[in-house]
């Protein structure tokens, strides 16, 4: 049995991408794997930043690929010594996901780490997490989705769980958030914070005091990786076109920001129509499209919520979701809340008790190399 195994690893072929073709063929695999998914929804076509990629291939034809970085700032951090894998799709062979994290370990041993986690592409600030259960349930943006098989495939390297995140739906027009509103009127007289819109006149200068508050309240988060001004200002950017000043706000008590939230719309109802793609043939033709079913998106995501240790027995986090939910509301909107820690037990007991349904979980896993 060892030994057709042995053969049938032998057959497959796993490369590092070197060139434009084969970054081409990396990103556009996926497409093979979800054709018949009518969950997924086709991710934007766009560059991201160098990292080692690699191709798996059985007579000539692509099964596979994967993708291995290495954070020195997270291991400085977390006093550890792990690589992290991310961007993997195979079909369902555990042979091939097997020559795959055998050449990403290869490439995170070279560099002297002695673990690899994931699924994270590049950190826990960007898309991560495999999903384990919610799978009918379209991907939000900015979260994964995959086929059931792969936590076997992976399980079958040699991974074992470390933690999962879990995503909540929730209806505001149907949830009981009287409750809430009333914890908020009560606590509101007792601090004076002014919650105000984030400004897109002055993205650069809003990111930068969004990242501070979100360095400083989530430092004792499991996988916490700090935003560095520079990629703070990157994700202002990149986030520019979705983001919604009703929806992403700012705290502030005597002018200094003590938290934030972001709420955007689910910009993955438009892109299911535009195929990955905002130009074909030199025309427009994906922009057009999208712009057109933006206006028909009625679900929103809370990316992330964060407030200050000092202030989290006032009352500012639950103001700024009330604030989110009463704007969801008015307009429609119904909104995944996603993603809180399996143990942040304070956390997930607030959104339970304004409403929301836990309908997904993400697992993050873990082995030696």
């Amino acid at each position: 049995m060892q030994q057709s195994r042995c053969q049938a690893v032998s057959q497959i072929e796993v490369s590092q991408v070197t060139d434009r073709k084969e970054r081409d063929q990396f990103i556009k695999f996926p497409w093979r794997i979800y054709r018949n998914d009518p969950a997924w929804v086709p991710p934007l076509i766009i560059e991201h930043g160098a990292a080692a990629l690699f191709l798996a291939k059985r007579d000539s034809e692509i099964v596979g690929r994967i993708m291995v970085s290495d954070d020195p700032n997270y291991n400085a951090l977390h006093q550890s010594n792990i690589g992290c894998f991310g961007l993997f799709e195979s079909t369902d062979d555990v042979d091939v996901a097997s020559a795959l994290f055998d050449a990403g370990a290869d490439w995170l041993r070279d560099r002297g780490r002695s673990e690899v986690m994931g699924p994270i592409d590049y950190s826990t600030n960007y898309v991560c997490g495999l999903l384990i259960d919610g799978f009918q349930h379209p991907p939000t943006v900015l979260t994964a989705h995959n086929p059931p098989y792969y936590a076997r495939l992976i399980e079958a390297c040699g991974f074992e769980k470390v933690k999962d995140w879990y995503a909540w739906w929730f209806d505001p027009v149907n949830a009981p958030v009287s409750r809430l509103r009333r914890l908020v009127d009560a606590r509101a007289r007792r601090t004076p914070v002014k919650i105000r819109p984030i400004d897109l006149r002055r993205l650069a200068d809003d990111s930068q005091r969004v990242s501070a508050v979100f360095n400083e309240a989530w430092k004792n988060n499991w996988g916490f990786v700090p935003f560095t001004e520079a990629e703070a200002a990157h994700m202002a950017t990149e986030m520019r076109p979705i983001l919604d000043p009703r929806m992403t706000l700012i705290a502030e008590i005597d002018n200094a920001q003590v938290g934030f939230v972001i709420c955007v719309p689910d910009i993955n109802v438009a892109l299911k129509h535009v195929n990955g793609r905002l130009a074909r043939f030199g025309l427009p033709i994906g922009l057009i499209k999208l712009l057109y079913y933006r206006r028909k998106i009625r679900t929103a995501r809370f990316v992330a919520l964060g407030v200050l240790e000092k202030y989290r027995r006032a009352g500012i986090a639950e103001k700024l979701v009330l604030q989110v939910l009463e704007e969801g509301a008015s307009r429609g909107f119904k909104a995944e809340l996603s993603m809180t820690l399996e143990d942040n037990v304070m956390v997930n007991r607030f959104i339970e008790a304004v409403g929301a349904t836990r309908y997904k979980t993400y697992r993050i896993y873990k082995r030696t190399i």
